[in-house]
């Protein structure tokens, strides 16, 4: 099945930079879209960025446009959120998620979309 294991997270002054990896196993990926999650306390879980494995095509939340990168590795079956000028909002744990879209034309960004998670990695950013 799926696996989904995500790393790299920590503690950042604000102004600085992390990346989160997200290692995945199970499947060939090919077909399938990635995404990150965040969720900090007492909020809801939302979409902070996407990928289309097979096309290397991304989508962002509008508050990290700009700031934040994800990529994929083919070889090493890993995905990547590059975290630049990090902000005390950015303060979440982060989620590395998988949905097959073979079909879809574009890449997913509601939770529900989603059906395979991480456990999540903690990002927090002092002032």
């Amino acid at each position: 099945q799926v696996q989904l294991v995500e790393s790299g997270g920590g503690l950042v002054q604000a102004g600085g930079s992390l990346r989160v990896s997200c290692a995945a196993s199970g499947r060939t990926f090919s077909s399938y879209s990635m995404g990150w999650f965040r969720q900090a306390p007492g909020n809801e879980r939302e979409f902070v960025a996407g990928i289309k494995w097979s096309s290397g095509s991304t989508v962002y939340a509008n508050s990290v446009k700009g700031r934040f990168t994800i990529s994929r590795d083919n070889v090493k079956n890993m995905v990547y959120l590059q975290m630049n000028s990090l902000k005390p909002e950015d303060t979440a744990v982060y989620y590395c998620a998988a949905v097959f879209s073979l079909l879809l034309s574009t890449i997913p960004t509601t939770r529900a979309s989603y059906n395979h998670w991480g456990q999540g990695t903690q990002v927090t950013v002092s002032s």
